[in-house]
């Protein structure tokens, strides 16, 4: 047997339009044109490039893009009073900074600095409360992203097996709670957990995401599971040049799972366009309207 492919560019591709066309509607609608203001300290290479990519899709679905680019020395109190005026900006509805954060900065006073309706990263204390309580929140974007593709390949999750590799706050929690609220029967496992194949091989649903390259390996999956694989690392190859790998060893998966997300071209795709569905949702609630349709 060989796995389907879930196709995380394809999905993306389908849910940012999806969103452009509620964007159009709400400016046709409501003249309201959801903003985003993404702010990035320092110039590290990769998140430069991330930052990018998200002001190309923002505007891309008709959305207004804010970038605001400060020096790695930065203030704490600088950073702070940046977002200060982004919580009060009304043409802002989503406000995302670029994490890591260099040193000397403190990154939980920033992200609960951040106005929790604003919060389109999903990481504010409030938010992340409300979501652990089953209530209307925010969700961070890669968490969500996985529920989208793993539903891409199962209409409903209900009472499926799902075992959550990695205990993050930026995507293992929020991930748990996300299949809680599909009434999913969810694991979660760790460094510290003792038999991690043997809880593989039990789960209809498996979300690897620890940043420990190929780790979970083919004789660990249940036949016919589901495989999403978050993490994604950068190795040498035989040619000398470098190779993208996930945390599931891909070949050996592919030969037993029932579907797989690749590495790259699955989940990555999917978090730049979750956070477009946070940012027009952000909008709509912000302005008293009622949810998109995405």
């Amino acid at each position: 047997m060989t796995a389907q492919i879930i196709d995380g560019k394809q999905i993306a591709a389908e849910l940012r339009t999806r969103v452009a066309d509620e964007v159009a509607r709400i400016q046709r609608e409501h003249d309201l044109t959801p903003g985003l203001a993404v702010v990035l300290v320092g110039n590290d290479p990769a998140s430069e490039v991330y930052v990018r990519s998200k002001h190309k899709q923002t505007q891309a679905a008709g959305m207004a893009s804010f970038e605001h680019v400060l020096p790695a020395d930065v203030t704490q109190d600088k950073l702070l009073g940046l977002i200060g005026r982004l919580n009060r900006d009304p043409a802002v509805h989503g406000i995302l900074v670029q994490l890591p954060l260099p040193k000397g900065l403190d990154t939980e006073a920033v992200i609960a600095a951040i106005d929790p309706a604003k919060d389109v990263d999903g990481l504010h204390p409030n938010n992340a409360g409300r979501l652990a309580g089953g209530l209307p929140a925010l969700s961070p974007c890669t968490p969500l992203g996985c529920i989208i593709l793993t539903k891409s390949v199962h209409e409903s999750l209900e009472g499926m097996d799902a075992l959550v590799i990695g205990r993050s706050n930026l995507v293992g929690r929020p991930l748990v709670q996300l299949l809680l609220n599909e009434n999913a029967t969810v694991t979660i496992a760790h460094s510290r957990s003792r038999d991690l194949p043997d809880l593989c091989r039990r789960a209809d649903l498996v979300y690897a995401a620890v940043g420990k390259p190929e780790m979970v390996r083919g004789d660990w999956i249940k036949p016919g599971a589901t495989v999403i694989d978050v993490g994604i690392t950068r190795l040498p190859s035989d040619d000398g040049k470098t190779r993208l790998v996930g945390d599931v060893a891909f070949t050996e998966a592919l030969a037993i799972a029932g579907a797989i997300t690749p590495v790259p071209g699955g989940v990555g795709q999917m978090t730049v366009a979750c956070l477009l569905v946070n940012t027009l949702r952000a909008a709509c609630a912000i302005r008293g309207l009622p949810p998109p349709a995405v």
